[in-house]
């Protein structure tokens, strides 16, 4: 992940992300990103849909593109993310698979993904836990991150109550990432 005015000379298998990001969330830097990005390239393969919630600056989306993902929608609530993002899906040229809408999961995305990811917070994990499965295929993972540690446990049993079985918690510094699927 690179700032677009920065020079970089990619190494075999290196996949660039030219990213601003302007007033949203969302450099590469933090661990929550981190996380999912590397728990995408385990997931995402050329037949993936992929819904990223909560899209920030489009980091995920683009990602998740670049990783060969063959639909990918990313949505946000906040009109500047939703600009950020269509802003970053242009300069990194992933317009073909990558479309960017402002507004609620529930209420402007249509269709089931095989990989839905949500770096948000904690709260926000345990609202969409109540609703996201109905957005996945059965065999989808749902990557969910910006979870600080105080609150991994709180999140594992909201998901749980929710019909997912956890398979991994990964953590880095002050913060945690959980990959589940729905228990079918």
């Amino acid at each position: 992940v690179k700032p677009t005015w920065e020079e970089y000379s990619p190494s075999e298998g290196d996949l660039i992300i030219e990213l601003d990001p302007g007033m949203a969330f969302g450099t590469g830097t933090h661990e929550t990103t981190s996380m999912c990005i590397q728990e995408l390239e385990k997931y995402v393969s050329k037949d993936s849909t992929v819904f990223d919630i909560g899209c920030g600056s489009g980091i995920l989306a683009i990602a998740a593109a670049k990783l060969g993902a063959r639909e990918v929608v990313a949505v946000d609530l906040d009109e500047v993310a939703v600009t950020v993002s269509k802003e970053n899906v242009d300069k990194n040229e992933v317009n073909d698979s990558v479309r960017v809408l402002h507004g609620n999961l529930t209420e402007v995305v249509e269709g089931k993904a095989d990989i839905v990811v949500a770096n948000i917070i904690a709260d926000i994990i345990e609202i969409l836990a109540k609703d996201v499965a109905n957005f996945m295929k059965d065999d989808a993972v749902f990557i969910s991150s910006g979870i600080i540690l105080a609150k991994v446990d709180e999140v594992k049993e909201c998901l749980i109550e929710n019909g997912f079985d956890v398979i991994t918690v990964n953590r880095q510094g002050e913060w945690a990432a959980i990959v589940c699927k729905k228990n079918n």
